[in-house]
């Protein structure tokens, strides 16, 4: 297939699945319950955070968590008691724990009473055209606390080779316009060129398979390259095409 086909056949892909019914079968209608700004960050990020394995598994289990936080996540996240953080240790999805959890809203509390809120964090060490540095400065932000050193493993780090998947997801959902009616387009300081696609088996099978990535693995040298073809589709909004790779992936098994 050539370039220009692709691109078309990628843009068809993108318009076919980026739209609202995608939200009925996907974790990000964890932070459309919300409509505070700080609900909806905090819902996505810890949505995005155990957005591994079975995907109604994962939406269930948000669920879950959006209820121990009083359906409140921001004001949970801001005047929590320690009797409060206990109803969480009952949680569990998969390897991230009721301890996890509690340091999660340990380490959120601390990003927003002292660097005023996650979208601050994230977009202050951005490159023109990346936000890989980034999610490693937020990392080391959020364990500058006391915490549990079993949590780390939950925040992915690029610099050490790490697709960030779940983080970059977590970055479309903020930052990519609420034009469809998927994404949030909630932060405005991060530009959506700037967005890395979340690179997982499914994007990363079709990605192959189409010829746009090479790399076996799907690791941060993965990430750049798949993130170099899809920037020659489109400069402006790469990320775009994480849709028609997925739908491809799930919906069609490509």
């Amino acid at each position: 297939m050539r370039t220009s086909e692709l691109k078309d056949f990628l843009d068809a892909k993108v318009e076919q699945y980026n739209n609202p019914r995608f939200i009925e079968t996907d974790p990000i209608q964890i932070p459309h319950l919300f409509t505070k700004k700080e609900d909806i960050e905090i819902a996505g990020f810890l949505t995005a955070t155990i957005a591994w394995g079975n995907r109604k598994s994962i939406i269930n289990n948000a669920k879950k968590l959006m209820t121990m936080l009083d359906n409140s996540p921001y004001e949970f996240v801001l005047h929590h008691s320690n009797k409060d953080l206990e109803r969480l240790l009952p949680f569990v999805h998969r390897t991230f724990n009721g301890d996890d959890a509690i340091q999660f809203i340990k380490s959120l509390n601390h990003i927003y009473t002292k660097y005023k809120g996650l979208e601050d964090v994230f977009s202050k060490h951005c490159t023109p055209d990346s936000v890989q540095t980034s999610i490693s400065h937020f990392k080391s932000i959020f364990f500058e606390i006391d915490h549990l050193p079993r949590t780390q493993k939950h925040i992915s780090d690029p610099l050490k080779n790490s697709a960030a998947k779940r983080i970059n997801m977590f970055l479309r959902w903020m930052v990519r316009p609420n034009n469809t009616g998927v994404d949030l387009g909630i932060w405005d300081k991060i530009s959506t060129a700037q967005l890395s696609c979340p690179l997982d088996v499914h994007s990363g099978n079709v990605a192959r398979k189409l010829g746009i990535l090479k790399r076996k693995q799907n690791d941060a040298k993965a990430l750049l390259e798949l993130d170099s073809g899809l920037r020659a589709f489109d400069s402006n909004d790469p990320v775009k095409y994480d849709f028609a790779l997925f739908g491809l992936g799930v919906f069609e098994d490509f």
